[in-house]
């Protein structure tokens, strides 16, 4: 359904402030599934009670079915569309805030082995100019740890060749330098001297380029990711963030420091940065056991 201050509210986000396409296309369809749910039970949303909203909660958690995550990112929408709306004088009073999230359950970053890299990367034909592009985004996401929407927003210019940095723009519009390794570099030769030139019939500025000639998209990463994992033996899903949580846990494993790892990733806080000192457990483990004298006995 269409309704003018969602659509008001998405402009809002995509270019006042700066939402990646991905993110505002999430809170579009968690706020349009609300707006139709009230629509189905004669709802007035602009005159929404609080008893509304529980029951509306009860509906996603009974009758949808949906994850404590799932129904926590339903509500940080509709909380923050409702904060919008407040200061737009449309409602009186923002009711999701005053309900509180689901307990999340604690997960653990999902990652890929180092050998399981290894077989992805080996996918792609890098005779091709698709092949060199599909590499270059592999090789790209594991060596600088980007988000996705900070991968495809790089342009030529941001790339310092001689030193082997990128000027990457990251979350609130905030400026970091990363480094890339030799892999990247060559793949990255590579496609600049000859896959970005085949691909790039409109002239871009953008670092990637999809098959007509337009910059690659966050949902066109997504999707070469999930094609190129189906010509492996591996069972796992993938995602841009999967490839990002990867760089951060190999790092650790090799005894980076949290604190680099942080600047790294662009994460403001350590906190977040510390969910991943979780994942390292069986390396440490591994380097107790061979490392303290005391830890077994000699047979």
């Amino acid at each position: 359904m269409k309704d003018s201050n969602l659509e008001s509210y998405i402009d809002y986000l995509q270019y006042q402030k700066g939402y990646s396409s991905y993110t505002v296309e999430s809170y579009y369809n968690d706020i349009n599934e609300f707006l139709e749910y009230c629509s189905k039970e004669a709802i007035d949303y602009k005159n929404i009670e609080y008893s509304d909203t529980r029951i509306y909660l009860m509906y996603l958690k009974e009758e949808k079915k949906d994850i404590n995550s799932s129904v926590n990112r339903k509500l940080s929408a509709l909380r923050g569309f409702y904060k919008y709306l407040v200061s737009k004088k449309i409602v009186k009073n923002n009711v999701f805030s005053l309900l509180n999230g689901q307990k999340k359950s604690k997960k653990l970053p999902r990652y890929f082995e180092y050998n399981e890299l290894e077989e992805l990367f080996s996918v792609p034909n890098t005779s091709t100019s698709k092949g060199q592009r599909d590499l270059l985004i592999l090789e790209m996401l594991y060596a600088t740890g980007v988000r996705v929407g900070e991968l495809v927003n790089i342009k030529v210019k941001d790339i310092d060749r001689s030193s082997r940095k990128i000027l990457i723009l990251g979350k609130g519009n905030k400026e970091r330098n990363v480094e890339y390794g030799e892999y990247c570099e060559d793949i990255l030769n590579k496609y600049l001297g000859y896959g970005r030139k085949e691909l790039n019939t409109s002239n871009s500025d953008y670092l990637l380029i999809n098959h007509v000639g337009k910059p690659l998209t966050e949902r066109g990463v997504r999707y070469i990711l999930s094609e190129l994992i189906k010509k492996t033996s591996l069972t796992k899903n993938i995602s841009p963030h999967m490839i990002r949580h990867s760089f951060a846990t190999h790092l650790l494993n090799e005894g980076c420091d949290l604190l680099s790892v942080q600047k790294l990733l662009g994460h403001e806080s350590i906190s977040a940065t510390q969910v991943y000192t979780h994942v390292t457990t069986d390396r440490l483990k591994e380097v107790y056991y061979n490392s303290f004298p005391r830890a077994k006995k000699d047979k």
